[in-house]
């Protein structure tokens, strides 16, 4: 299953169900399929930390019979051109929002039981007012090996965990200051790129970028993991979820840029964490647009997800550091899942893009 729940959703788990998150192992290979950069030409002044993605015409998603059906069938699509950041806003620079605005994250607000009860069977009793309190779902692995099939078993609510306490109350981001910003939900990366002046990626625009003008390979930079035995994104070595080796050199979240960047001069486009987009996730997303499954009308709710029915969910790509081979695999560019827009968690973050200002391009 491939669900990464919303906030209330994580609360009704400590008095109801189960939560589950990540896809189980599915191995992808990619045909070789299009992509075309355009010749629009490049601005004169770089926006600082961002970098110039050319736009074109590319294949997003995949054909390939073993790839998650929510990444089928292959699409044919255009991109205008656009400045993304180099990499995920990290703690720094959410820090500075926070110290010039005063903002206070969804996890960091106190938790309505009215709005709560909601979303739960009808005459549920209320918990204890201690499980009603600020918190967000953290990555607690076991010490032996588990079922696959409950991601409860190593996701854990944990009341005071936030963007400045990653694992809980008693952590904090001593040493994390380049490392990318997460327990960050959605409204809350809509409210940083405001301040900034920018915008989150459609998901259209962050897989072009992702693939870094290569033609459609498996991972965005050739069909092997590891090419010439070197690592190229933070992702998890050994048994899921237990055993993390960390050869790559980390065991959670790298600092950002820790690995080499893709063709277009983007880094961790791939692991390390999950990044937010703007679009309603849709698992027949594809498939609407090759006229495969019917079209949207308008006033429909644009997110369908068949295994969270009832859920309103963003797309989210590129995996993270609990990407594993004998589970998610997820570290690739047409991989997406659906997060909830009032959740954030442990291994989601993500990055801003710019339009370009055709204004100053009539001019040069």
């Amino acid at each position: 299953m491939n669900l990464i729940k919303s906030r209330k959703y994580y609360l009704s788990l400590l008095i109801l169900l189960p939560f589950f998150a990540c896809q189980e192992k599915k191995e992808n290979q990619l045909e070789e399929d299009l992509f075309e950069l355009s010749d629009s030409p490049k601005p004169e002044n770089t926006p600082d930390g961002m970098v110039w993605i050319p736009g074109g015409k590319f294949t997003m998603g995949t054909n390939d019979a073993d790839a998650y059906e929510a990444e089928k069938p292959a699409v044919q699509i255009e991109v205008q051109s656009f400045w993304m950041d180099e990499h995920e806003v990290t703690n720094q620079e959410f820090q500075k929002f926070i110290n010039e605005t005063g903002y206070l994250t969804v996890g960091e607000r106190p938790i309505d039981w009215e709005e709560l009860k909601k979303q739960l069977p009808p005459g549920t009793p209320k918990p204890d007012d201690s499980v009603l309190v600020p918190g967000s779902m953290v990555f607690t692995p076991p010490p032996f090996p588990v079922p696959l099939q409950d991601i409860s078993l190593w996701w854990s609510w944990v009341n005071g965990a936030n963007w400045q306490h990653p694992e809980g109350p008693d952590s904090n981001l001593e040493g994390r200051e380049n490392h990318p910003v997460v327990h960050i939900a959605y409204e809350d990366a809509v409210a940083f790129a405001e301040w900034a002046g920018k915008r989150l990626p459609t998901e259209v625009e962050w897989e072009f970028a992702a693939r870094g003008g290569i033609n459609g390979k498996r991972f965005a930079w050739g069909d092997e993991l590891m090419p010439n035995g070197q690592y190229l994104a933070n992702t998890f070595q050994g048994s899921f979820p237990n055993e993390n080796l960390g050869k790559d050199g980390f065991i959670g979240t790298s600092p950002v840029k820790s690995f080499a960047p893709n063709g277009f001069g983007l880094y961790d486009m791939i692991g390390n964490v999950w990044e937010l987009t703007s679009d309603w996730y849709d698992a027949l997303k594809f498939a609407r647009i090759a006229g495969k499954a019917p079209k949207l009308d308008a006033g429909m709710n644009p997110c369908y997800n068949p295994d969270n029915p009832f859920a309103q969910e963003r797309v989210i790509k590129g995996g993270s550091f609990l990407c594993a081979e004998n589970y998610c695999v997820n570290y690739r560019p047409s991989a997406r899942q659906g997060q909830a827009f009032d959740s954030g968690t442990s291994n989601v973050g993500f990055r801003l893009v710019k339009d370009v200002d055709t204004k100053t391009l009539s001019m040069n």
